[in-house]
């Protein structure tokens, strides 16, 4: 069974998709771009200021799901250039201090919004005790 993961506390969907996906104990997060949720607009700044707000969207959209950080078992990021790659990892590195998850790291041609950063997500939660009936 599919659930749907939505929060005001993370910028909305701009197309089509959900914030994130629960099915059983796994939740898939949709890439998440550095959109400032208060405001609808990017940061300020360059890849390390938007990989910040990148994370504090990812956060937000795991605690939506009853998850954290720690529970991420593989990310993906997206770059528009892989200049960014050791300012990017700088911050990323802040947010996953202890046994961070798997990665891949790729440069794509361009980014929703031209973005220079997208990180999503693949989180385990604890198993839901099965309903009774």
């Amino acid at each position: 069974m599919k659930e749907i993961i939505s929060t005001e506390q993370a910028p909305r969907a701009i197309g089509p998709y959900s914030q994130a996906v629960r099915v059983g104990n796994l939740v898939f997060a949709s890439g998440q771009i550095p959109i400032d949720p208060a405001t609808g607009n990017f940061v300020a700044g360059g890849v390390a200021e938007q990989t910040e707000q990148v994370m504090k969207n990812l956060t937000a959209v795991l605690k939506a799901a009853g998850l954290g950080l720690g529970q991420i078992v593989k990310t993906t990021v997206f770059l528009a250039d892989m200049e960014d790659f050791s300012a990017m990892n700088e911050v990323y590195a802040r947010f996953f201090r202890e046994n961070p998850p798997a990665r891949a790291t790729v440069q794509a041609a361009r980014l929703p919004r031209d973005a220079r950063v997208e990180i999503e997500a693949i989180a385990v939660a604890e198993p839901r005790a099965a309903a009774s009936g």
